[in-house]
C-alpha cells in the first residue's frame, strides 16, 4: 500500500507539480491577475519578513544605511552604460504614457505620451549612479554604504512562482569607494555575508564561486555568487555580489577630490538577494507532506493543538494549553523569544494536524485530556514522521523546547549537506561528463580552460552551464574538453 502524503504528485512522480503544490498547501502566494505576478500571502510574507529582518540587521551592521531610490528610470539612464542596458533589455517594462482618457467607444486608453520613456525598475545601478555623481564630491565623503529593499520587475517570458516573477521583492546594496581594494574587499564581505545568512538561518549549503564571463552581470568587472543544490539535484544562485569597477563610475561621471587635490573616479559595488530565496527553501527542505522550515525564520516556532473529545474537559484542557503557551513564550531561541500559536478552531484534531505539518512549523504540541492529567506534553518535529511524537513532562518542556528548535535546524542543514554530496561528482575526461548529465542530474566537478565557446557548446548539447568557479583552494589541471591549460576545476549544473 502506498504510503499516505499531504502532497500529490510527490516529488518523485512530478518535481515541477509537486513544488507548486507545496505553495498552495502552505498558503505561500497564489497566481495574480497580473500575467507572471503572485500575491504573497501572510505566511510566505512572514518568512519573507523574518527573512528580511536578519539581513537588514547584519547589513547594518557592516556600517550600511538603508535608502530609497525611484521606481521609475528614464532610459536615457540607461543608455548611458551600454553593455548593462544590452544586458536587461529583452527583460524591460516601458512606461511611454500618462493619463487615461475615455476614446469614443467609452474605452479608457493611455492618453499624453511621455517626453522621456520611463523603465520600470529592473535593477537600480544607473539610477544609483545619477544619485552617487552627486553625493561623492570629496574623499571625506567616501565610502558610500547604502541598502535599499524594494520590488523588481523583469518581463519574464517563463514564470514560476518565488523562482522566476515579473515582479518580485528584494534588498539591492550599492557602494562606492575610494580603491579598487576596497571596493573588491566590500564584493567579498558581502559575498561572505550571504553565504553565512544562507547557510546558518536557512540552512541551505551553499558554494562561494565567481561567474564566468558569460554569466557576468551586464557591466561588472567580477560577479561572486553562491550556488545550492536542490533535492532534484540542480543549482539555485541564491546571492550574487558584483565588482563593478569604474564603468558605472564613468558612465555616470562619479568622480571625487582626493586628499592629494586629484580628480578620481570612485570605485563601486552592487549585491543582491530576493524572494527567489523562499523558492530554494521549498525545494531544499520540503518533502511530500509540505513545506519544513528552518526554526530561524519560520514565522512560529510552535503550534499548540487542543485535542478536545468531550465538552467538559475543554475548559481544563484550554487552561493548560494557555499556561504552556506562557510558559513558552518566555523562552527564547536565537535571542527573540519563542513564537507560539493555540489553534482553537473547531475542526477535527487530524486535520489541523496536517494544516500545520503542510505549512511547516517546527514543532507541533498536542494536549488532551490524558496530557493535563499527567501533566505531560505530545511534541512532534516537522523533520520526523508524522506519527513519531515524544512525551514531555511540563516541567522538561521550557528547558528542551530550545534544543529542540536547535537540533532540527541542524538536522535539515546536514540533510541538505548530505543530498549535495551525494550527487557531487569529478569528472576528467569529456565523454564521462556527456554520459552523465545525458540521464542524471547534480554537480560536476571539471576542469575548464576558460574558453566562452566551450560553455556555449554545453548549453547547447546538455542544457548544462558553469555555476561558478570556486573559491576554495583552486588547483591547476587540464580542460577535459580542450586539453588547454586549466586554473582550476569549474562546478557544472542544470540550473534555475
Amino acid at each position: 500500500m502506498a504510503k499516505r502524503t499531504a502532497i500529490t504528485p510527490t516529488r518523485a512522480e512530478d518535481y515541477a507539480q509537486w513544488y507548486q503544490q507545496v505553495i498552495k498547501a502552505a498558503e505561500l502566494a497564489e497566481t495574480s491577475s497580473v500575467r507572471g505576478c503572485m500575491v504573497i500571502k501572510p505566511w510566505g510574507y512572514g518568512i519573507w519578513e523574518n527573512m528580511q529582518a536578519i539581513l537588514d540587521q547584519r547589513i547594518k551592521a557592516l556600517g550600511h544605511s538603508n535608502i530609497y531610490c525611484p521606481l521609475f528610470i528614464p532610459l536615457s539612464h540607461l543608455q548611458r552604460e551600454a553593455e548593462h542596458v544590452e544586458g536587461f533589455a529583452k527583460e524591460c517594462a516601458v512606461v511611454t504614457h500618462h493619463r487615461l482618457e475615455k476614446n469614443a467607444d467609452g474605452e479608457l486608453v493611455p492618453a499624453a505620451p511621455l517626453e522621456e520613456p520611463l523603465v520600470v525598475r529592473p535593477t537600480s545601478e544607473t539610477i544609483i549612479g545619477e544619485t552617487f555623481a552627486r553625493w561623492a564630491q570629496s574623499y571625506r565623503d567616501l565610502p558610500i554604504l547604502v541598502n535599499q529593499w524594494a520590488n523588481i520587475v523583469r518581463w519574464e517570458m517563463r514564470t514560476r512562482m518565488f523562482l522566476r516573477t515579473t515582479e518580485f521583492l528584494w534588498q539591492e546594496g550599492h557602494t562606492a569607494h575610494a580603491t579598487a581594494e576596497e571596493a573588491q574587499q566590500e564584493t567579498l564581505m558581502i559575498l561572505d555575508l550571504y553565504h553565512d545568512f544562507v547557510n546558518d538561518v536557512m540552512a541551505i549549503p551553499c558554494i562561494k564561486g565567481e561567474k564566468t564571463a558569460n554569466e557576468r552581470f551586464p557591466g561588472a568587472v567580477n560577479t561572486y555568487c553562491i550556488e545550492a543544490m536542490m533535492q532534484d539535484q540542480k543549482a539555485l544562485q541564491a546571492g550574487t555580489s558584483h565588482f563593478l569597477g569604474q564603468n558605472f563610475a564613468k558612465a555616470f561621471d562619479i568622480k571625487y577630490l582626493s586628499a592629494a587635490g586629484h580628480e578620481e573616479y570612485v570605485w563601486t559595488t552592487s549585491w543582491g538577494s530576493s524572494t527567489r530565496l523562499i523558492g530554494g527553501l521549498i525545494m531544499t527542505h520540503s518533502d511530500d507532506d509540505g513545506l519544513v522550515l528552518p526554526p530561524r525564520i519560520a514565522p512560529l516556532h510552535a503550534v499548540i493543538l487542543p485535542i478536545i473529545h468531550k465538552e467538559a474537559d475543554q475548559q481544563r484542557i484550554m487552561d493548560y494549553c494557555q499556561q504552556i503557551a506562557a510558559s513558552l513564550r518566555e523562552q527564547q531561541y536565537q535571542g527573540s523569544n519563542i513564537k507560539v500559536r493555540i489553534d482553537d478552531r473547531d475542526m477535527r484534531g487530524g486535520e489541523k494536524a496536517w494544516h500545520w505539518v503542510k505549512k511547516g512549523v517546527p514543532l507541533r504540541l498536542e494536549i488532551g485530556a490524558k496530557e493535563c492529567d499527567a501533566q505531560m506534553i505530545s511534541v512532534s518535529r516537522r523533520d520526523r514522521a508524522y506519527n513519531d511524537r515524544q512525551k514531555l513532562a511540563l516541567n522538561e518542556l521550557s528547558a528542551t523546547i530550545a534544543k529542540e528548535l536547535a537540533d532540527l535546524q541542524q538536522h535539515i542543514h546536514q540533510r541538505a549537506l548530505a543530498n549535495r554530496d551525494q550527487h557531487t561528482h569529478h569528472f576528467d575526461n569529456k565523454d564521462a561528463f556527456y554520459d552523465f548529465f545525458k540521464q542524471s542530474n547534480g554537480f560536476v566537478y571539471a576542469h575548464w580552460c576558460g574558453d566562452g565557446g566551450v560553455e556555449s557548446q554545453l548549453q547547447h548539447d546538455l542544457g548544462v552551464t558553469i555555476r561558478c568557479l570556486p573559491l576554495a583552494d583552486p588547483q591547476p589541471g587540464a580542460c577535459i574538453f580542450t586539453g588547454k591549460p586549466s586554473a582550476q576545476q569549474a562546478i557544472f549544473a542544470r540550473a534555475y
